[in-house]
């Protein structure tokens, strides 16, 4: 039986258009920005937008199961003015997030800024801990996202991410969030059956299959290794349709929705999330 198949989609004109975009891309779940990713300001959610946003999600039968949160956030930043900036930002995802009854908040785990990998793990830690006190009534659950390390950004390891939620009080607050563009990027091999059961084994080592909440499953425009983030769409780009019909035939993330993060907009997710459902095994 096959999982629940989705995109990102756009909120242009309120967030409550967000289903109705998921019903033109053909998914059963969304992934949304709740604002403008690439500002800090942060506009309000009135009642009328978060009563809209759930009669569209019942009227649609189209469930957002993900908020990612706005890039500019750094929560490894040594930076005191950025690290505060990015903290009160995340809280306010948190709350807005809840008040939509979004279950998963997906964060990029940040930059070490030149501190290196161990001050860096720390200091995401730290910031975890600090907003996860502080909002207790967000019911969710963080998930840290998988990178593909470039620059100084962690998170492109498993150990990376083990490190981080173990430095977490309340970790059972938080899981974590993969992306297969990301995953091949930082040296993970998914393509052959040997090496994603490699992967996949050595995930379960480190974290645990039960901590993946949401997948990311966009094709990568560069080679295994690469460290550079370029997605690309399903089947044409290095990974090839063989590493997605592992994923999707896999019966440890059955569960697992599934989200593509490519370009093009509805019509170009509605081909992609086809790709996918066609490598669906019946049983």
């Amino acid at each position: 039986m096959a999982g629940k198949f989705g995109a990102h989609v756009s909120i242009a004109g309120g967030v409550f258009n967000a289903p109705k975009n998921g019903v033109a891309a053909t998914c059963d779940v969304i992934q949304i920005f709740t604002k403008n990713q690439m500002q800090w300001k942060v506009p309000p959610l009135t009642d009328e937008d978060v009563r809209k946003f759930k009669a569209e999600e019942a009227r649609t039968g189209v469930e957002a199961v993900c908020v990612h949160a706005s890039y500019l956030i750094n929560l490894g930043s040594f930076e005191a003015g950025k690290l505060r900036q990015s903290r009160e930002n995340f809280i306010v995802e948190m709350q807005r997030a809840q008040a939509l009854g979004i279950p998963y908040l997906i964060v990029h785990p940040g930059s070490h800024m030149g501190r290196g990998e161990a001050a860096g793990t720390q200091r995401i830690a730290e910031s975890l801990n600090v907003v996860l006190e502080r909002c207790p009534e967000f019911r969710g659950k963080v998930l840290v996202e998988s990178t593909a390390g470039q620059g100084d950004t962690l998170g492109y390891r498993f150990e990376q991410l083990a490190e981080i939620r173990a430095q977490v009080e309340d970790r059972e607050r938080v899981g974590v969030c993969l992306d297969t563009c990301h995953l091949f990027a930082a040296g993970y091999e998914l393509r052959t059956p040997e090496g994603y059961e490699e992967t996949v084994r050595q995930l379960e080592a480190t974290l645990g299959v039960e901590l993946v909440g949401v997948i990311h499953t966009n094709d990568s425009k560069r080679e295994l290794g690469s460290r550079i983030d370029r997605h690309a769409h399903i089947g044409e780009g290095e990974l090839g349709l063989q590493a997605f019909r592992h994923l999707v035939n896999d019966p440890r993330f059955l569960e697992v929705p599934m989200i593509i993060e490519t370009p093009g907009g509805p019509g170009k997710d509605a081909e992609n999330l086809s790709k996918l459902r066609a490598l669906v095994e019946t049983p």
